[in-house]
């Protein structure tokens, strides 16, 4: 081989390599990554189906319900717009209340309701994940129609 296909050939084996890195990072990512969504955009079916996601918003008054094996408990989230059920086996936070903000990570399955393997509660009365303030202003705003000119 002469020094010029010997050059060649270490380079394209150095963008394999390379690009094979990348993917292989990339394909790790996007199983970890897990995205945030409100309970509106779960019901207008933004959130990824099949894939653990969190969802955020306040704890539902009147909507606990703890099952008789002291670990598993129903709820809902809202962000004042629509409502998502919400299943969890654990123990709850502390600072878990209703009307109080909390962030829950799981998916979506089949009977319709979110089952999670983790519950966050907002740890101070300041403090709201900035997502979830946002969702909780935009839901609260007045919805302006615009008239139809004919």
């Amino acid at each position: 081989m002469k020094p010029r296909q010997k050059r060649a050939l270490f380079i394209i084996v150095g963008i394999a390599a390379v690009g094979l890195a990348v993917g292989l990072v990339l394909n790790a990512l996007k199983d970890n990554v897990s995205l945030y969504f409100t309970p509106t955009q779960v019901y207008n079916k933004e959130a990824p189906q099949n894939r653990n996601f969190r969802i955020g918003g306040l704890v539902e008054a009147g909507s606990v319900k703890r099952e008789k094996d002291g670990l598993t408990v129903h709820f809902m989230i809202t962000d004042l717009k629509r409502s998502l059920p919400v299943v969890y086996k654990g123990i709850l936070p502390d600072l878990f209340k209703e009307g109080k903000g909390v962030v829950a990570q799981g998916k979506m399955e089949a009977d319709g309701q979110m089952h999670v393997s983790e519950v966050l509660a907002k740890h101070d009365e300041n403090y709201m994940p900035p997502e979830a303030k946002d969702a909780l202003k935009r839901a609260a705003a007045p919805q302006v129609v615009a008239p139809v000119a004919k």
